[in-house]
């Protein structure tokens, strides 16, 4: 009897669990456009082009390996409108025995999945640790810190080491991944891919279909087939990967990607193998064609992050999506979503956004996560935002880095204190603030930069809790020897900017 292969629009991979054993001949694969995966939350319209395109390329490069594929598009007037529905449609029409997915990796899709009776679900193989194995890691310690597992990581795949030790003698080069790119500096242009047939198909589709989602269309030239996401990994590997460890913590105008990779939404769709870009940046450097602080940066974010935030997700979901430790509850900003704000840096990394459904990890974490910190935002908000508007946002990945490590709402589950700066860091990382309206040396007034006061701020807030948190406690210290009418002025001057703050509401389009 025939088995249906349910293949989610995360899981284009060809060496796919639910795959494995299958019989291309008999069994049939279905694959599913729906409203529901399109609008649980206001996705970027670049990120629904993106991955309507790859999973119907995907769809088609099954089919030529000999696949039966059920396929169902958006605007197909006969669907259902979700996964569950779809699944129900094709046994209805099909002589089906036995439903097959490979594990979701949301929590809200796994719960759907679990009242479809027969429907089997499979490991998914393609990460380097299981949660099971991620929970028998955790149990008994006391703090669960992404570097201690990181090593363990690498002693299980033996990346990076030499022996029992660590290539090059160190775990980490972090030291070495805070240079800011000297005035003249040209990073590598990001490959463009021209969208066919199919792609085109999809973009007017996204257009009729979502004209008041947030962000841009066009252009579009993201890679939406395995061989140009392999051609976008050869570039980054060739091209950017040896200034990546220098710069990885840069920030700079008009310059979204700088020598980043710009993977990220490559592997989490399933069209790179996370495991072979990380050998790929090691023999980069055995090669002797990239310094090691670029090898194992970029690796300890495949290795250690991207694993290790997987691993926190399925250990505290679903309480993980409630977390609001520091009890904050103010509304999200129009600006996140309009970019219509004097601060240069928070206006460049929304602009950047809404044209490429991209900003890089330090803009995210210190410049729109930081601000929402120090602001006191609803972290939910935060979360939702996030997950709208960049195209490698999936709820296992996004939630952890916003919820935990951006804004500390899970009380120091992932993080042993706030990732808050005042606007001193992002004038170290970056050349904003030389083109700002506020002036980032002034720490008080209506022209001083708001990361300035909103950071004192926010540790006056706090200051019983970080009182007694180790790494806080001289920062607390420090606030104490403030005078009062310091400790006034930081009120007043954050009271007057976060009153004058339009809040999003219910808008959710650009």
């Amino acid at each position: 009897m025939a088995q249906l292969i349910l293949i989610l629009g995360d899981q284009l991979s060809a060496g796919l669990s639910s795959l494995a054993d299958a019989d291309p001949a008999e069994d049939v694969v279905l694959m599913a456009e729906v409203a529901e995966e399109a609008g649980y939350v206001p996705h970027h319209k670049k990120k629904l082009a993106f991955v309507f395109a790859a999973m119907r390329h995907f769809a088609e490069e099954l089919r030529a390996e000999g696949w039966q594929v059920r396929y169902t598009r958006l605007d197909d007037p006969e669907n259902r409108g979700n996964l569950v529905g779809e699944i129900a449609r094709a046994l209805e029409e099909l002589d089906v025995e036995e439903i097959l997915c490979t594990e979701p990796g949301e929590w809200r899709l796994r719960q759907a999945l679990s009242g479809v009776p027969g429907l089997t679900l499979r490991p998914d193989t393609r990460f380097l640790i299981d949660p099971a194995g991620f929970r028998a890691w955790a149990q008994g310690r006391r703090q669960l810190r992404m570097e201690y597992f990181y090593r363990d990581m690498r002693r299980r795949t033996r990346l990076l080491m030499d022996g029992d030790r660590p290539a090059g003698g160190e775990w980490n080069y972090d030291h070495d991944n805070r240079g800011t790119p000297p005035p003249g500096t040209t990073p590598p242009p990001l490959p463009a891919f021209e969208p066919d047939a199919v792609t085109l198909e999809v973009l007017e589709l996204v257009e009729r279909r979502f004209a008041d989602n947030f962000g841009d269309l066009q252009p579009f030239a993201l890679a939406v087939t395995r061989a140009d996401a392999e051609k976008a990994r050869d570039h980054f590997l060739q091209h950017a990967l040896p200034r990546f460890g220098d710069y990885q913590d840069a920030m700079r105008r008009g310059e979204p990607v700088l020598f980043h990779a710009h993977l990220a939404l490559y592997m989490n769709i399933g069209l790179l193998d996370p495991l072979d870009l990380c050998r790929r940046a090691e023999a980069e450097w055995r090669a002797g064609r990239v310094p090691i602080n670029s090898a194992e940066g970029f690796i300890r974010q495949i290795l250690g992050w991207r694993e290790y935030v997987r691993g926190i997700y399925w250990l505290h979901m679903p309480r993980y999506a409630d977390a609001n430790a520091l009890e904050a509850h103010r509304p999200l900003p129009e600006f996140y979503w309009t970019a219509e704000t004097d601060m240069a840096c928070m206006r460049d990394a929304v602009e950047q956004t809404r044209a490429h459904a991209y900003a890089h990890h330090i803009q995210r974490l210190m410049v729109t996560g930081n601000f929402a910190l120090l602001a006191g935002i609803d972290p939910y908000l935060v979360h939702i935002w996030y997950m709208a508007v960049y195209a490698d946002a999936y709820e296992w990945v996004e939630m952890p880095n916003t919820i935990g490590m951006a804004l500390f709402a899970d009380g120091g589950i992932m993080g042993s204190k706030p990732y808050a700066a005042s606007g001193a860091y992002i004038d170290r990382m970056s050349d904003y603030c030389a083109g700002c309206r506020y002036k980032v040396k002034l720490k008080a007034g209506p022209d001083a930069c708001p990361f300035n006061y909103l950071y004192w701020d926010f540790v006056a807030r706090h200051r019983d809790r970080f009182a007694r948190n180790q790494r806080m406690g001289p920062i607390v210290r420090n606030l104490d020897r403030m005078t009062d009418a310091r400790k006034a002025e930081i009120r007043s001057d954050s009271g007057r900017f976060l009153d004058a703050l339009v809040p999003a509401g219910n808008r959710w389009n650009g």
